[in-house]
């Protein structure tokens, strides 16, 4: 018999799980974010201190996340320890009354530098945080909208690699199992289907109103078309596939 509710507890367990995360990142008096007037042209330019630096114990939470992506971010420039030291204090409840300037501030004045430095997992922690802490409602709605959209891409792409196929690899046309699609949705169609246009252009759109986060967004959005393993790629090869059936069946 199948389970009522995914998750026991309904939503005030989910919740309550998401809190138990979040709780500020308290600092010494001799620690703490640099301040909002800090020269970011500086960090750029100097690098993190080699990562065998042991951490001073007992530390307080912020000493202790600063070490961690510290020796994570070994070799990188300080401005990128900077950023992630600033997504790490606005996913809390609370946080430094000039963390969200200085978050935007880094990349309104230095996104060329870290875009040509950061990976994708931080490009994408950086675009999420616009969602709640971007100045304007065109930031805030480019964080939310690709954010919810790679994080439910991570969900997904990591359920599939229990699936035996490659990320790379689409799935045959003809082993499709016949089961209705949750919460009574419509079937996608391959041969007509627009859903994955419908979503991709209007992100693309709003990924380019505000100066900001379009660096940032469109530069997350090529990346995502460039990647062989996603669902997008995978649906166009079956697409392909279909027309190229069709055509031989004519």
């Amino acid at each position: 018999m199948a389970k009522e509710l995914t998750y026991p507890e309904g939503f005030e367990g989910i919740t309550s799980r998401w809190e138990e995360r979040r709780d500020p990142l308290t600092a010494r008096d001799d620690e703490g974010l640099p301040p909002l007037d800090c020269d970011l042209a500086a960090m750029a330019q100097r690098k993190m201190p080699d990562p065998a630096v042991e951490l001073v114990k007992p530390a307080s939470k912020f000493g202790f996340k600063s070490h961690a992506l510290a020796v994570e971010l070994a070799g990188a420039s300080e401005l990128a320890h900077l950023n992630a030291l600033l997504i790490a204090h606005l996913r809390r409840r609370q946080w430094p009354d000039h963390a969200p300037t200085l978050f935007c501030r880094i990349w309104a004045e230095q996104s060329d530098t870290l875009l040509a430095e950061l990976n994708a997992r931080w490009l994408v922690s950086s675009l999420q945080t616009f969602a709640d802490h971007g100045q304007t409602e065109e930031q805030r709605r480019t964080g939310a909208s690709l954010g919810l959209l790679f994080s439910m891409m991570k969900l997904y792409e990591f359920e599939r690699t229990f699936g035996g196929t490659s990320p790379t690899e689409a799935f045959r046309l003809g082993k499709r199992v016949k089961e209705p699609l949750p919460l009574e949705m419509d079937d996608f169609s391959l041969k007509s289907g627009g859903l994955d246009y419908n979503m991709l252009a209007p992100l693309w759109r709003d990924a380019g109103a505000d100066p900001v986060t379009a660096p940032l967004a469109r530069h997350l959005l090529e990346m995502l078309n460039r990647d062989p393993g996603t669902v997008f790629r995978r649906i166009q090869t079956m697409r392909e596939r279909l027309a190229r059936r069709e055509e031989r069946n004519a």
